[in-house]
Order: C-alpha cells, then structure tokens, then sequence
C-alpha cells in the first residue's frame, strides 16, 4: 500500500510503461479489434495530450487506460467525467 498512484484509478503498481510495451499491445490489436482509422486515432491522442488528467504522457486518471490503446479502439469513449474529449468521429 506504500505505492503512490497518482491518483489514477486504476493504478495500484507502478504505472510506467515504455514506448516498446505500448507498441506490442498496439500490434497485437492489429488482428480482431474493431480499431479507428488513423486519422481520428491521431485526433483523439491529440486531445489527450493537451488533457491534464494525462499522468506519465500515458495513462488516464479516470479509467487507468494507456490512452494509445483506448484511443485505438472504436468502441471506446474519452472516460472524462466532464464529457468526452474526443472529437467526434
């Protein structure tokens, strides 16, 4: 329980990820997720960037979702409690 989270609310470990492990989860999607296509993938990690609820450039304070794999996937919304930040698709 000594771990700091962050606040994120789905973090009770460390929440650092590296480039290299967000991309294998990215690749294994690739073959039987409903994903967007690039340019609203690129539209809404835009909007996530700019949010301040971003912790470590990649998790999600509300859901504690990498935001490149949420952000990828066509079912998913922005969990922001205000509305979503996404633009719409």
């Amino acid at each position: 329980m000594g771990r700091a989270t962050n606040g994120c609310k789905g973090c009770e470990r460390d929440i650092r990820v590296s480039e290299e492990q967000i991309q294998r989860m990215l690749d294994k999607m690739a073959v039987g997720f409903d994903c967007v296509d690039d340019e609203q993938y690129k539209a809404r990690l835009e909007a996530c960037s700019h949010c301040p609820d971003l912790i470590e450039s990649h998790t999600c304070r509300f859901c504690g979702c990498i935001v490149k794999v949420r952000a990828k996937l066509a079912a998913r919304t922005c969990p922001h409690p205000g509305g979503s930040m996404w633009p719409a698709g």
